[in-house]
């Protein structure tokens, strides 16, 4: 058992307080995706919010169950679901979607005080949207996604940048960088989507578009915060 009676070694008060915007189910768009465009382009907008596609992606192993989240960058919305692009044969987002195809993804947008929790099951978007997705890259971002076993242990910076050169030689004469194989799209089919307006007190708006599957209508409901 752990032991709490020692003085941590950070301690956080309860400073920042959240009383800019207010979210009932008299504004809220009727469909998920509507009110997710809205708010995203809002962020897109506000000049504080620094990077608005930041999400950070969590998946699990299983039989172990083992959670792992990273930040990445959201790339694509349509009437399916949200999609980001990586490496799907070595990293270990890969590992944990062949085994679990359930993830959740979590938006945060600090100023405007909002955050939007994604949760559903994972598919890999078609060859031909990855490659379009591929071709708006710059030319070295196509190269290093060659070039990096990514999650792999590697003995040192000087072996990533010997796969680099080698990569970069490859493709000297080529007119563009083909998509590998192992890299493309996955797209996050939501079956739940909470949005969360910070309000006073930590009273907090949380409303929840749910349904069991891909094909059943959104009810929605609100929490406690």
């Amino acid at each position: 058992m752990a032991d709490d009676t020692k003085t941590p070694i950070i301690f956080a008060p309860e400073t920042y307080q959240y009383d800019k915007f207010s979210l009932d189910e008299s504004t809220i768009e009727k469909d998920p995706i509507g009110q997710f465009t809205k708010w995203f382009n809002q962020a897109k907008e506000d000049p504080t919010e620094m990077i608005p596609e930041s999400v950070a992606f969590a998946t699990a192993e299983l039989p172990s169950g083992k959670v792992s989240c990273r930040i990445l960058l959201f790339k694509e919305l349509d009437d399916r679901g949200f999609t980001i692009y990586s490496n799907w044969e070595t990293s270990r987002k890969a590992d944990d979607i062949k085994s679990n195809p359930q993830a959740a993804l979590t938006f945060f947008w600090k100023n405007l005080q909002r955050q939007v929790r994604v949760e559903g099951f994972t598919e890999h978007v078609s060859r031909e949207t990855s490659e379009r997705y591929f071709k708006t890259r710059p030319r070295n971002s196509k190269i290093g996604a060659w070039s990096s076993p990514q999650s792999q242990v590697i003995d040192n910076r000087e072996e990533l940048n010997t796969l680099l050169q080698e990569n970069q030689e490859k493709f000297k004469d080529a007119d563009d960088v083909e998509c590998p194989q192992f890299w493309g799209g996955i797209r996050v089919v939501p079956l739940r989507i909470e949005f969360w307006q910070g309000r006073a007190s930590r009273l907090h708006d949380r409303l929840v578009f749910e349904r069991k599957s891909e094909n059943d209508e959104w009810e929605l409901v609100r929490l406690a915060p």
